[in-house]
This record gives structure tokens, sequence and C-alpha cells, in this order.
């Protein structure tokens, strides 16, 4: 008993810092891949600014998801950054989203 104990415990704990490593990772991406545009405002990109979001939230994360893979508008796939898996631009579509909401 005591040892299923412990395995879950630190299963959660495993859990937690893969969360704390894909944010991390995520704002990385972020700098690296986004900034550019969603910093400045290039392009009509939407800058990190609760206002430019509300209506794009509405759409569901999901949405977000794929427009961030396969690209919209003016944006490309993967901000143009096909070298990065589509794990990476989850990750940055996620910190985006914790940015705004």
């Amino acid at each position: 008993m005591k040892k299923a104990i412990t395995g879950t415990v630190v299963s959660l704990a495993m859990l937690g810092l893969a969360s704390v490593a894909s944010a991390a990772e995520g704002q990385q991406t972020y700098q690296q891949a986004c900034f550019a545009c969603h910093g400045t405002g290039a392009a009509g990109a939407p800058k990190l600014e609760k206002s430019a979001w509300a209506d794009r939230l509405s759409k569901g994360k999901e949405t977000l998801y794929n427009h961030a893979l396969n690209g919209f508008n003016a944006m490309p796939a993967k901000g143009g950054r096909a070298d990065l898996s589509d794990a990476d631009v989850k990750a940055a579509v996620d910190y985006m989203l914790s940015e705004v909401q």
C-alpha cells in the first residue's frame, strides 16, 4: 500500500515538473519564433494583450492550435518555423493563452 502511494506521489510530481517544463519551453518558443510578430503586431498579428485575444479565445484552443500549426491569414504554418515540432508550437500557444487570459 505504501509503495502504491509513493508511486502515485512520484507520478504526480513528475506531471507537475512536465507542466513547468512545458510552460518554460512554450515561453522560449514564443520568444524565438512568435515574438517578432506577436510582440510587435507585425503583419496584423495580435499582440499579447487581452483585448486583442477576446474574440480568438472564444473560438477555442483547438482552433488556435490549428491556426498556429497550419497557418492563418498572413501567418505561415508554425510561424514560418518548419523545424518546430507540433508540441513546441502547442506549448507556445499555451504560453500565449496564459498571458492573455
